[in-house]
């Protein structure tokens, strides 16, 4: 399987596995991908994905240049087909952690913009070369990026096609910690687990007032954040948290 699945407790690991071409995208993976999502999404004992690639050349160069391009410019389809693989959807609030080696080029970048948080190896290298070839990156990063990081941060990033470093993209606010290559993986499944840990519920609610809030009106995203904490509130997972402090505050 060019995409592979696997749960581990509370953890699903989704990885690019085609590491003889550095993890580039087949149409069919493309599919793949966005059905791995959605059965993590609908796995309620999966509370939060790690996604990888294969090898350590790279996370993903992008769309295979001789399949998916081709049939992207062909006019053969629209790139809203990707949708499901690119997290452009409803409702997907499990957090997903990237955990990148090597390259991660054009959609492999736009892929990593999809997740929640990123662990990058020292030597990975980033770029959006998508000008150079006449189009755009438009698998989400055109919506993301501005919205992740300071405006000239994103207009550097994708006007320029230069590629940047791990350190870079940390000094600009889109890779979380870089750390050894042989650490990626570790560092992204222990973080994972301390998240699988917590409240489904609350981690789940916080993804999605981070998504959903911040186009509303001040006095709407006010609003609604109080009925998404409400609805922690009342929640049976807040009903033990709190039982569980008050039974420690008796015994302290």
């Amino acid at each position: 399987m060019s995409i592979s699945y696997e749960k581990k407790g509370a953890v699903a690991t989704i990885r690019l596995n085609r590491p003889e071409k550095m993890n580039a995208l087949t149409l069919a993976m493309y599919d793949d991908l966005g059905r791995a999502f959605a059965e993590a999404n609908g796995d309620g004992e999966v509370n939060v994905v790690v996604l990888t690639g294969a090898g350590e050349r790279a996370f993903c160069v992008g769309a295979d240049l001789t399949e998916s391009i081709p049939a992207l410019a062909g006019g053969h389809f629209d790139i809203s087909h990707w949708d499901p693989a690119h997290l452009k959807i409803e409702g997907f609030y499990k957090p997903v952690i990237a955990a990148v080696r090597g390259l991660c080029i054009g959609g492999g970048f736009e892929m990593m913009l999809a997740t929640d948080i990123r662990i990058a190896a020292s030597d990975a290298q980033f770029q959006l070369p998508e000008p150079v070839h006449g189009f755009v990156p438009a698998g989400g990063t055109l919506v993301r990026l501005v919205r992740q990081v300071g405006y000239a941060h994103a207009m550097e990033l994708m006007l320029t096609a230069e590629r940047f470093s791990a350190a870079d993209l940390v000094a600009r606010g889109v890779v979380n910690r870089v750390v050894e290559t042989a650490e990626v993986e570790p560092a992204a499944f222990e973080l994972a687990g301390r998240i699988a840990r917590l409240s489904a519920g609350a981690v789940q609610t916080i993804k999605e007032a981070a998504l959903t809030l911040q186009h509303l009106p001040l006095k709407d995203a006010f609003a609604r954040e109080a009925a998404l904490g409400q609805r922690t509130f009342e929640s049976e997972d807040a009903r033990r948290g709190l039982a569980a402090f008050a039974n420690r505050s008796k015994d302290a």
